[in-house]
């Protein structure tokens, strides 16, 4: 018998919040001192690594369709050795499961297999008294499941609290109000992966305190001390070590953040040295690869970083065709394809792969028809399709699978690669004949890196500043032609997107405003007949980025910011790393400041902290970063850091980037300012709307040098509605469409041989050569010149995204200019 505590945590239904309170109960019992281990219920991949966040041991799952009723308590037992508790989050409402399979699998059925008592968490927002009736219902529904306790999440004030738990007939651990800031960001298929995420760190302490503040742990832990011992052995790989140690690389890396944690494990148990790659950020295979896992992610977020990385995609097609051992799922099979949404994969595949519209979500028993690397003709296995991608065509000549007469994927003797994520330790012959192949065909000295000319993707050597960026004046000229304008930091696109042109000059959406943003704004104007109050922008600001209303100003765009930090203080040495808009160049100069420019080198503009000057005590920055494109890394950011200078990021752009990864808007740092705009993404350029984020004394001196009433009624509307959650919603599918349209205009873009800067921005910066920005001109389309930013010269143009039919016309005539 072994004893563990031990607790679920489950919900009526989705959405209740069960996910953001159940990592926050994991990571607030582990800061009081507790070892904690995290599962899920379900096959989910993404809830695991914020439980592996919070705990500070792996995320485990826990799927009776994966791996089978009577493994159940088995892996729980493994994942939560040396644990003195166990937090299982639930999947979906506590008695849902698949359709048609009575529960089977469901967050209840679990409890009742590992006799773990249930604490329900209840969305109060839109109920009171009716929250008592529910719970009532939750817990008389099945005898066998034990709710033992509910939290309470959402409310509104201090009387809608005790009006619901007035009417709770259960223990209440704890009641979170709805205006605690406890969020975490989605997309298309659910929460943004941890690895994605550089603030994740951060928003689980935040979420630890305010978890530990609203609910009773102590109360919690005397609950999954309840929990009955369990007459079952811990999980253990059972399969047979081969001989010989072949090293099996593992995709990994913000494309490719989900694997189960037991496939590593029987991949070591099995013989095996597992070695992780990333392939967005490495320029080769791990040396001595003997055989590639490429598990399941989200490609097509990453397509253009992934189509940028050609040295490893042309590592990877090499290894696969030439006969390395290779799985793939899922993101995998995409990463094999020829293509993505039109970006380039890695071509291994004679299919192409495309977003859609249309959620495919299914549990599938499977049947291997043909031989592969996971074993003979026959095989068998229970996998998980999650994805909102088609491959065209489904599968090959031979397919990895055959399931309900369909046929799945593409095999062959050593390639096996479909949609199906395979949790192993339900197939554990998988992993063993996997490695076996694996260790039949030992790597050839070829797969180690070679001395060849050096990778766009390797760092650059910044030992000299010749190489990398240069210090210079601000005045000192860049070679223009003449008709350059007279004050080229003030020009803009608007000026070269006349009546007649196509428009890929302006960075601003073509989509229309939404018709909530629309009256948002329309009830701006109906409050004109008064002086503005923008605390409501500051307190909806404040609560999305999860930042204490000292830390938040709203004002009239980022330019405004930037003309208060210019008048801040009486800087010694303010520097600007280029190339970069202009704006904070003009407030700067207006303020009487010189500043110098950090010039970053073609053609990947890559940060270094020491290309800043020491003495520089304002920094500014944009991430991603216009005209580049360029999303500089979170921690690239940090290391500019240094005492007595105050950093300024402008993420004018971040919330075009899915997840708004490496975003500093979150992080409540000492001497980082974050500006940010709504102009572009949400096509109000004429509404300006902006706002920072950082140290509440610097927060304090922009509004001391700030006008009264700065910011207009329109604008404030506008702030309170974007930051909405229906706004979040259509905030992502705004991203995920500008990473799929900007994916046609990089591809084009590369099949005409002009060269451009690997972008994660609404625009792509492209080298296309002197005097295309005005024969385009000439031809009707509009492209912003760039030998207006400091840094470029006239071969280079930046290029808006825009939809592919319009983008496609651009390609056709930049094609016939270069002819």
């Amino acid at each position: 018998m072994t004893s563990l505590p031990r607790v679920v945590i489950a919900a009526p239904a989705s959405g209740h919040g069960k996910t953001t309170i159940a990592t926050g109960l994991m990571a607030a019992l582990r800061r009081s001192g507790h070892e904690v281990s995290g599962h899920k219920v379900g096959p989910d991949y993404i809830d695991p690594g914020y439980h592996a966040l919070a705990t500070g041991r792996p995320g485990r799952n826990l799927d009776a369709h994966l791996v089978g009723e009577d493994l159940l308590v088995p892996l729980l037992l493994h994942g939560a050795r040396g644990a003195d508790v166990a937090i299982v989050e639930g999947v979906m409402g506590l008695f849902d499961g698949q359709i048609g399979g009575r529960g089977f699998a469901s967050t209840a059925h679990v409890a009742t297999l590992t006799r773990t008592p249930v604490v329900l968490v209840v969305d109060a927002s839109h109920a009171s008294r009716s929250i008592g009736a529910l719970v009532a219902g939750m817990h008389a529904y099945d005898p066998d499941v034990p709710v033992a306790g509910v939290i309470v999440n959402k409310v509104g004030s201090d009387r809608h609290a005790r009006e619901v738990v007035d009417a709770i007939d259960l223990p209440v651990l704890g009641v979170i109000s709805r205006d605690d800031g406890i969020v975490a960001p989605s997309r298309h298929l659910g929460l943004v992966p941890m690895d994605e995420r550089d603030d994740a760190a951060a928003a689980l302490d935040r979420l630890s305190e305010r978890i530990a503040r609203a609910v009773d742990l102590d109360h919690l832990l005397a609950i999954a001390r309840t929990a009955p011992d369990l007459d079952a052995k811990p999980w253990a790989p059972a399969v047979t070590p081969v001989a010989g140690r072949p090293r099996i690389a593992v995709a990994g890396g913000r494309a490719f953040t989900f694997r189960y944690a037991e496939t590593e494990e029987l991949l070591h148990a099995a013989g095996a040295e597992v070695v992780a790659f990333d392939p967005l950020e490495d320029a080769h295979l791990p040396d001595g690869t003997d055989g590639l896992y490429l598990g399941g992610g989200f490609p097509e977020v990453h397509a253009a970083a992934i189509a940028a990385n050609a040295p490893m995609r042309a590592a990877v097609r090499e290894a696969v065709l030439d006969g390395m051992p290779t799985v793939a799922e899922c993101a995998g099979l995409l990463y094999l394809c020829r293509s993505l949404d039109g970006a380039p994969m890695a071509g291994v595949l004679e299919a192409d792969a495309r977003m859609t519209g249309r959620l495919t979500l299914a549990y599938r028993h499977a049947t291997a028809p043909a031989d592969s690397v996971l074993g003979p003709a026959g095989t068998v296995a229970t996998g998980h399709e999650f994805h909102r991608t088609h491959v065209t065509p489904e599968h090959g000549p031979t397919a990895a699978w055959t399931s309900d007469g369909r046929r799945l994927g593409f095999a062959s003797a050593s390639l096996h690669a479909s949609y199906l994520h395979l949790h192993w330790a339900g197939a554990p012959h998988l992993a063993e004949a996997f490695v076996s192949a694996a260790a039949r065909g030992l790597a050839p000295s070829r797969y180690a890196p070679t001395a060849t000319a050096p990778s766009p993707l390797v760092p650059r050597d910044y030992s000299t500043t010749d190489s990398a960026a240069r210090v210079r004046p601000r005045n000192e000229a860049v070679d223009r032609d003449h008709t350059a304008p007279a004050e080229p930091l003030r020009h803009h696109g608007d000026v070269e997107a006349v009546e007649g042109r196509l428009d890929f000059a302006v960075n601003v959406s073509s989509e229309p405003r939404p018709d909530w943003l629309t009256d948002a704004l329309l009830r701006g104007v109906a409050r004109a007949d008064r002086y503005p109050d923008d605390r409501p922008a500051a307190r909806a600001i404040a609560h999305r980025f999860a930042r204490p209303l000292e830390e938040v100003l709203p004002a009239a765009g980022a330019a405004e910011v930037f003309g208060l930090v210019a008048r801040l203080r009486d800087w010694r040495r303010p520097a600007i790393v280029h190339p970069q808009f202009t704006e904070p160049d003009v407030a700067l100069q207006m303020a009487g400041h010189e500043p110098t420019h950090v010039v970053l080198a073609e053609p990947d503009f890559t940060l270094a902290a020491d290309v800043v000057p020491e003495d520089a005590d304002l920094v500014l920055i944009g991430n991603p970063t216009n005209p580049t494109g360029r999303l500089h890394r979170a921690r690239d950011l940090e290391a500019l850091r240094r005492p007595g200078r105050l950093l300024v990021v402008d993420e004018a752009f971040m919330d075009a980037v899915p997840g708004e990864r490496e975003s500093l808007a979150a992080r409540s740092l000492p001497d980082v300012l974050v500006v940010r705009s709504l102009t572009k993404l949400w096509a109000m350029p004429g509404i300006r709307a902006g706002f920072a984020l950082g140290p509440a004394d610097v927060i304090a001196g922009l509004r001391a040098v700030q006008p009264p009433w700065a910011v207009s009624a329109p604008a404030i509307e506008a702030m309170v509605a974007c930051h909405r959650p229906e706004a979040a919603a259509e905030a992502s599918g705004r991203a995920s469409r500008i990473v799929r349209h900007r994916a046609v205009l990089a591809d084009g873009l590369a099949e005409l041989g002009i060269a451009a800067v690997p972008s994660e921005a609404p625009f792509v910066l492209a080298r296309v050569g002197q005097g295309i920005h005005a024969k385009l001109a000439a031809a009707g389309y509009a492209v912003r010149r760039a030998d207006t930013f400091p840094g470029l010269d006239d071969r280079w143009i930046r290029i808006a995204v825009r939809p592919p039919e319009l983008s496609r016309k651009l390609l056709t005539a930049l094609r016939i200019e270069l002819s």
